[in-house]
């Protein structure tokens, strides 16, 4: 229902919301009726907030690096005095340093580790402790929404995104144990890997030479899905991962068990293990591997051309 999209009266924090995907989230939030706080390192934050004002919408800029732990507070205290509360946060903050393995120096590891994982830990520490206490006093739950972004790259193990990947893992991890640890306290936490074509990803994606009016990478199509998940209408979603770009959300099945190999005895030999094992691993493929490399199927009719007049 139309009234369950309404964010009316809510207040929402994005991260790295300067430019790129962060950006649309935060207009598309603003549109939905949300107040936002838009956090940025630089000079940005207060283009996007300004414009967000100027289309009649309210927000306020706040810069800092997410990496600071104590942003995170600043941020949910930001929220609450500048529009009297604080109902969503979308962590969107990120860099890269994509190296192969051989080439990662500690820098190249330190930096996306800490400004992707621990940028997301920070703001969700802080908004964590300020729904348990607002659930503690209202004497039940509460409203609060928590979306992270993950990438593909997890998924995958992108090959020249060590660091990356490990920090999109990290990020998904932690999207499940904030689920788990706020549900009781009426908080949903879900993580979406999104495609779009922004000043970050300009070297993987390259420019649009579709025909499309929306460019099917267009941060705008992720901005739709992160307005729902941030919506009352989203309430029974929760410790999800979703995959979005063009005009496909795909939503991401739990792990499986493949096979079970068991003891003859008490414990395993180490020849019992080769008895078992070797063979069964005989000639497997390439990309029979822990990955999901079948979600690289999704992307034909996710980017499927569309009509002009899309």
């Amino acid at each position: 229902m139309v009234e369950t999209l309404d964010l009316s009266g809510r207040t929402a924090v994005v991260t790295g919301a300067g430019a790129g995907l962060g950006r649309a989230e935060a207009l598309a939030l603003a549109e939905a009726g949300a107040a936002v706080v838009v956090n940025d390192m630089g000079e940005n934050a207060h283009v996007v907030a300004e414009e967000i004002t100027a289309a009649g919408g309210r927000a306020v800029a706040l810069t800092g690096d997410v990496s600071d732990w104590s942003l995170g507070e600043r941020l949910v205290d930001q929220a609450v005095t500048a529009f009297g509360s604080f109902d969503i946060l979308v962590n969107n903050a990120g860099i890269v340093r994509d190296k192969m393995i051989f080439n990662l120096s500690e820098s190249d590891w330190d930096d996306v580790i800490r400004v992707h994982l621990k940028g997301h830990a920070a703001t969700s520490r802080a908004a964590a402790v300020h729904w348990r206490a607002a659930g503690k006093a209202a004497g039940g739950p509460v409203f609060g929404r928590v979306i992270n972004t993950s990438s593909e790259a997890f998924l995958f193990g992108a090959a020249g995104q060590p660091n990356y990947s490990a920090a999109k893992a990290g990020i998904t991890a932690l999207t499940l144990s904030t689920a788990q640890g706020l549900s009781r306290y009426g908080i949903r936490a879900n993580a979406i890997c999104p495609r779009a074509r922004t000043a970050m990803t300009a070297d993987a994606f390259g420019e649009n030479t579709g025909t499309a009016e929306l460019d099917p990478l267009a941060p705008e199509r992720v901005a739709t899905l992160v307005r729902y998940l941030a919506s009352p209408a989203s309430d029974e979603i929760n410790g999800q991962v979703f995959v979005v770009y063009g005009k496909m959300v795909a939503l991401m099945a739990a792990p499986k068990v493949e096979n079970r190999f068991d003891a003859a005895g008490s414990a395993f030999s180490v020849e019992e293990l080769d008895d078992q094992l070797t063979p069964y691993f005989s000639g497997r493929g390439q990309y029979e591997t822990y990955a999901a490399y079948d979600v690289a199927a999704l992307e034909k009719a996710a980017l499927a051309t569309e009509p002009a007049s899309v």
